[in-house]
């Protein structure tokens, strides 16, 4: 049984946190638009998701962590999101975050962009999911929606998860465009919150779409047989790519770390042209757009932190 940790988390009004994004985005950007509003439907295009919101008890929660990644895998680090979410208190939770396949079940290592109804009493889940690993034939990669492929809800070694109960109701949405900084877009909003709260940790989820522009994504190849002790050693081991908006981009983030080991920001993404993988910033700064819904969470879970941790590889 993994052990679990649980943490309430600072829960500003959402108009409280517009003011305080407006102000932070505004340093990073040259056109910024943070307002409260009802949640789009979700089910539409582009995001195509099982449920209709992302409302409703909303949770974070962060599984194992890249210690089992790094400085060597531990593949033996496998998850169930049917699972997390009875953990996190929240069963048939709806599931948006980023994290890693299941090497077990598919094959090679791979990001996954889980987007997971979780199944509750006689209702079985909903796997929405994506997932993007390297093609060992050409050295580029592949998109695929996961479900095609497989039937479970398994993921390993680390997951940064916003479970929600997937309900309509209000939100906060972010409109960002041209950037003029050099933080990315999730870094800058997790930054707003922790220069105006402090030590108190205001955690969010949700999910944006980069509507314009090029991003630097990266695609984890095969597990490294040789250990991987620093970030220089990391980034050599990934792969990175530029890929082209529309992405649709899956954030979990917190604003400081309360003592739990946490990786503060975390954004996969997927898009219905082939492009997908873990978001690290746009490479297009005077063309560049967002359009973001997020919500902050009332708890943080800690599941299976790991026992011997190291900072290498949080980016």
């Amino acid at each position: 049984m993994a052990s679990i940790e649980k943490f309430a988390l600072h829960i500003p009004s959402l108009e409280e946190i517009v003011g305080v994004l407006q102000g932070g985005l505004k340093e990073n950007y040259a056109d910024v638009q943070v307002s409260v509003v009802d949640c789009p439907d979700l089910t539409q295009k582009p995001f195509g998701f099982p449920v209709k919101g992302i409302c409703g008890q909303p949770r974070i929660a962060d599984v194992g962590g890249v210690p089992y990644l790094l400085p060597l895998v531990q593949k033996d680090k496998v998850y169930d999101l049917n699972v997390v979410a009875k953990e996190i208190q929240l069963p048939g939770a709806f599931i948006l975050g980023a994290g890693a396949a299941s090497s077990r079940i598919v094959g090679s290592n791979a990001e996954l962009m889980p987007v997971v109804q979780t199944e509750k009493e006689n209702r079985p889940a909903t796997n929405g999911s994506y997932m993007a690993r390297m093609n060992p034939k050409d050295g580029g990669y592949l998109l695929e929606k996961y479900s095609t492929k497989y039937h479970d809800c398994e993921f390993a070694l680390l997951a940064n998860l916003y479970a929600s109960e997937g309900l309509p109701g209000k939100v906060i949405e972010v409109k960002a465009n041209r950037r003029t900084g050099e933080q990315n877009f999730i870094s800058c909003i997790r930054k707003a919150l922790e220069n105006h709260y402090g030590d108190k940790p205001v955690g969010m989820g949700g999910t944006f779409v980069m509507q314009k522009g090029k991003a630097k994504i990266h695609v984890m190849p095969e597990f490294s047989t040789c250990p991987l002790n620093t970030d220089e050693e990391v980034n050599n081991w990934l792969k990175f790519f530029e890929m082209k908006a529309p992405l649709i981009c899956q954030p979990v983030l917190v604003s400081r770390d309360p003592g739990f080991d946490l990786r503060l920001e975390h954004t996969h993404c997927f898009s219905h042209h082939g492009d997908g993988g873990h978001y690290h910033t746009d490479t297009t700064p005077e063309t560049v757009e967002y359009l973001g819904y997020f919500v902050p969470a009332e708890y943080l879970f800690r599941i299976d932190r790991p026992k011997e941790t190291h900072m290498v590889g949080r980016d």
